[in-house]
C-alpha cells in the first residue's frame, strides 16, 4: 500500500481521481486547497490492483454453496436465535455477504445500480474492513475468494 499525492488545477482534480481510481484500488479521496490557495492537493490510499486470476469467478466460488432459499434459511435463523446487541461469529458475516453477492448477481445483468447491488457492496466491505481493515481491494471479490476457502475448509 502507498500514498499519492497530486496537485493540480481544480478544474482538473475530478480527471485525475478518475484516472487513479481507474489505474489503482484506491481508498476516499481526501481534497485540500494548496498554500498557494490555487491549486487543489489530491490525497489517496492506494494499491496494486489484483490480476484478475488472483480472484475467483462467482462461478468458482458458489460452485458448492447451499441453495439461496436454504442460506436465507440459515441466516435467519441465526439472527432469530440471538441475543439482542450480540456480536455474531466470522461465517455468519461471510455467508450473509456470499449471499447478498449471489442475489445482485442475479440482477446485475440488467440493472449494475440495483439496492441488492448497493446491498451487496455494504455487506462485502463490512466483512473487508471486520477482516482486514485498510486493505484496499475490490469487497465482492474478497468475499468470494474468502466463501471459495472456506468451502474447500470444510471438505
Amino acid at each position: 500500500m502507498f500514498e499519492i499525492r497530486v496537485i493540480c488545477d481544480p478544474a482538473d482534480s475530478d480527471r485525475v481521481t478518475t484516472a487513479l481510481t481507474t489505474a489503482f484500488a484506491t481508498g476516499a479521496v481526501r481534497r485540500r486547497r494548496s498554500r498557494d490557495g490555487e491549486s487543489t492537493r489530491l490525497y489517496l490510499t492506494a494499491d496494486h490492483r489484483p490480476d484478475p486470476a488472483d480472484w475467483p469467478t462467482p462461478e468458482q466460488a458458489y460452485a458448492k454453496a447451499p441453495s439461496i432459499v436454504s442460506e436465507i434459511g440459515w441466516t435467519a435463523r441465526i439472527i432469530a436465535t440471538a441475543e439482542c446487541f450480540t456480536e455474531l461469529g466470522r461465517e455468519f458475516y461471510l455467508r450473509k455477504a456470499a449471499l447478498l453477492d449471489r442475489i445482485a448477481l442475479m440482477e446485475e445483468p440488467q440493472d449494475l445500480f440495483s439496492d441488492a447491488t448497493e446491498t451487496a457492496h455494504g455487506a462485502a466491505v463490512s466483512l473487508l474492513d471486520r477482516d482486514q481493515p485498510g486493505v484496499i481491494c475490490d469487497p465482492r471479490a474478497y468475499v468470494r475468494q474468502q466463501y471459495a476457502l472456506m468451502t474447500v475448509d470444510d471438505q
